[in-house]
């Protein structure tokens, strides 16, 4: 295991030459980032991208494994759980989805997708990149998690600040992620940067947010399939 630092979380060289790449006066800013890092290949409306259900897994059986694991270890077993970003499967250990206390509310983008998903108890349809403010009440859930799509958040700092706004206290957030992606829909900064950074990158969205206790994160890399990386936090 390893914590993530919140001071200066991307390594000096590599920031200042992301910053020349992407810097133009006057630009709008997701502070401190400026706005060209969070620009994709793909512009258009997410929602025509995903309006055709993709019932496929992102990841292989061993990175899917370990991260149930680290849900078994992390996450409650009672309450109500936001699954971000949701689609036809939400990967929780049986230990969980069996749980009779749990319920998991799934948001995403394709509703039939989230129909099929038989660890969800309801979903919402929700695009958090049109509108980062999540459409729940302050302090409706007992934890969430984000697996294998924070590359595609186009205002992540918004994003996570709404997550902890639906949190309770001392509930955690776990934002876990591969080396796969739609390249078309992963932000310019993912793209331009390591795994070892994205897991500095996604720190950095739990820091700029405000509403985080200092993150931790995981790597899990086996000598042969997908690697994992898992980054989480408790809502203060």
């Amino acid at each position: 295991m390893v914590g993530c630092s919140c001071q200066n979380i991307l390594p000096r060289g590599i920031w200042e030459d992301l910053r020349s790449m992407s810097d133009s006066g006057g630009e709008d800013q997701i502070s401190p980032y400026p706005s060209r890092y969070f620009q994709r290949y793909d512009q258009n409306d997410d929602a025509l991208f995903y309006e055709l259900p993709r019932k496929v897994v992102h990841i292989d059986d061993g990175a899917l494994a370990a991260l149930g694991t680290v849900y078994a270890e992390l996450l409650p077993r009672a309450g109500i759980l936001l699954d971000l970003m949701s689609s036809w499967r939400t990967h929780l250990p049986s230990e969980l989805a069996e749980a009779p206390d749990l319920d998991v509310v799934g948001l995403g983008l394709n509703a039939e997708e989230m129909s099929d998903n038989p660890q969800l108890s309801r979903h919402v349809v929700h695009d958090v990149n049109r509108e980062p403010r999540l459409p729940f009440s302050d302090a409706a859930f007992d934890g969430s998690i984000c697996a294998v799509s924070v590359q595609y958040m186009t205002r992540p700092v918004e994003v996570f600040s709404g997550v902890g706004r639906v949190l309770k206290p001392g509930a955690p957030f776990l934002v876990s992620f591969s080396n796969r992606c739609f390249p078309t829909k992963a932000v310019a900064v993912w793209h331009s940067t390591t795994d070892e950074q994205h897991i500095q990158l996604v720190g950095d969205y739990f820091h700029l947010s405000g509403r985080w206790r200092v993150p931790e994160a995981r790597r899990l890399t086996p000598a042969v399939g997908d690697p994992l990386y898992v980054v989480w936090s408790y809502r203060l």
